[in-house]
């Protein structure tokens, strides 16, 4: 590992690859600040353009617009109550009350210095975790990779906006997606219609770029596209009264968010609501939350940068992303030819280590780089999304096309797009289509490979203990929600039955 750590500093710290950092974390910034523009769709944007770059300048430009993207969302979460990334929404209800109380440089560098912990807490636990992990899973073969797959399905599915029947129904139609084209295992053509062009299949770049950016880019031409930002705002890192105050809620938050971000399919977004709640719960000042005070900016921010970096972990051990955009790295591997997972660590070890010093990096810069980004932001934030929107579309179709020279890949981005934003519309969730499309083609060729391995026994998936935990916790996460919604029912239809007793 410290030979490991040791070759990554060498290669981040090359001219190229650390100006191409520098840019992944200025582009984070923007990103994640600009609402309408997250962390994601940049990401997806620059998956194309990241193909003709060098795998180790490639995964520094994507993961540090991850990275930082996280933290900038906050920035217009607590200045204009409009989060720029869906992590950011716990910290409008205590940021953008400290903002109107005349705190918002206050409440921006608390938001700063509890990113950079949570990110670099995150980061450590991802450096010294994943090698543990990737040793665990030398011991995998076909059915534990299937089980695998399996597990990151059904968790994504079961957590999809609380609606069980919609997570499968995405889970089904992205596995749908995975199967068109020809069979790689017996050169049948699948869903092909006699259609040529379908015969190589559905590639899963236009398909992420249409349902992620041109959806939202249609979504936002609905909207109000100016923010008035006519407020000078500066930060202030906090002092060492604030500092201690926070600290501990910095600690709790931190650990609760690298275990949530661990856990495949369930994301930042999540693990900032629960520590805002966690936070609130244990207080001393609970009443005070949602009135503008520094533990309830914190709390969310340092747990969505500490789950962005613990959403890394199954991904790079595993081969499982932990959240979206992690299932969109997923692909921009696959993409250079590489699979993620427990192999890695000795063919492309040092890659690894790159991306993990690179991470780093991206974090440590955020307390550097946060203040005089904020200084310009607000005039950022005056540009009409009229002309961010159609630029967006713009490089969208151009790096859908750069991938294969494809018009008709083109065409299924603008088809994606419509879909995708029909969905959003119906309050559809995107993300079990994402990892159905990605995740697909791994479940079902080690299935299959499994079957081989057994001569068709299925029994095989039970007889081996690493396969059989990961199915029981597929069912598990499955029947949570159900027997979850059952046992409040029960509750609800008891109270309600004293109630009618005691009148």
């Amino acid at each position: 590992m410290i030979e490991g750590l040791l070759g990554g500093f060498g290669n981040l710290f090359q001219p190229f690859n650390f100006f191409i950092l520098m840019v992944g974390v200025l582009l984070g910034f923007i990103g994640g600040g600009i609402p309408g523009i997250s962390g994601t769709m940049l990401v997806i944007i620059l998956l194309p353009v990241s193909y003709a770059m060098d795998p180790a300048a490639a995964f520094l430009l994507l993961t540090s617009i991850y990275a930082t993207s996280v933290f900038s969302g906050s920035i217009s979460a607590i200045l204009f109550r409009t989060p720029g990334t869906p992590e950011a929404v716990a910290t409008v209800f205590d940021g953008y009350p400290m903002a109107k109380k005349g705190e918002g440089g206050k409440a921006l560098g608390i938001s700063i210095f509890s990113s950079a912990t949570g990110g670099v807490f995150g980061t450590l636990v991802l450096i010294f975790l994943t090698p543990l992990l990737a040793s665990f899973a030398l011991r995998f073969s076909s059915p534990e990779y299937f089980a695998l797959a399996l597990m990151g399905l059904t968790v994504v599915a079961s957590l999809s906006a609380g609606n069980l029947v919609k997570g499968f129904i995405g889970v089904s139609f992205g596995l749908f997606i995975a199967t068109i084209g020809i069979d790689t295992m017996t050169g049948v053509p699948r869903f092909t219609f006699g259609s040529g062009q379908l015969m190589s299949g559905i590639d899963f770049i236009p398909v992420l770029i249409g349902l992620f950016a041109i959806s939202e880019v249609l979504r936002r031409v609905q909207q109000v596209h100016k923010v008035n930002a006519k407020q000078k705002v500066s930060s202030e890192l906090p002092n060492w009264n604030v500092m201690k105050r926070i600290s501990g809620v910095i600690g709790r938050s931190s650990l609760l968010g690298v275990f949530i971000g661990i856990l495949p399919g369930i994301g930042a977004t999540t693990a900032a609501m629960l520590s805002y709640s966690e936070a609130a719960r244990w207080s001393k000042r609970s009443k005070e939350f949602g009135t503008g005070i520094p533990e309830g900016v914190a709390a969310p921010e340092s747990a969505n940068n500490a789950a962005a970096m613990g959403a890394m972990v199954p991904l790079l051990s595993l081969g499982i992303p932990g959240s979206a955009t992690t299932a969109i790295l997923l692909g921009a591997f696959i993409l250079h030819g590489i699979q993620p997972g427990p192999l890695m660590f000795s063919t492309q070890g040092s890659l690894i280590y790159t991306i993990l010093i690179g991470l780093l990096v991206a974090n440590l810069l955020i307390l550097l780089i946060a203040k005089p980004f904020i200084s310009v932001f607000s005039k950022i934030l005056q540009v009409p999304y009229t002309i961010i929107g159609p630029l967006i579309v713009l490089f969208c179709i151009v790096g859908t096309f750069a991938v294969r020279n494809s018009i008709f890949d083109v065409a299924m981005m603008l088809v994606f797009g419509i879909i995708g934003y029909y969905l959003e519309n119906a309050k559809f969730p995107l993300a079990p289509i994402v990892l159905g499309v990605v995740l697909g083609p791994i479940a079902e060729d080690q299935f299959r490979r499994a079957m081989q391995m057994s001569n068709n026994d299925i029994s095989i998936f039970f007889t081996r203990p690493i396969a059989l935990t990961f199915i029981i916790l597929s069912i598990i996460s499955i029947l949570y929600p159900l027997i979850n919604k059952w046992i409040k029912k029960r509750k609800n239809d008891a109270s309600g039955t004293d109630q009618t007793v005691a009148s």
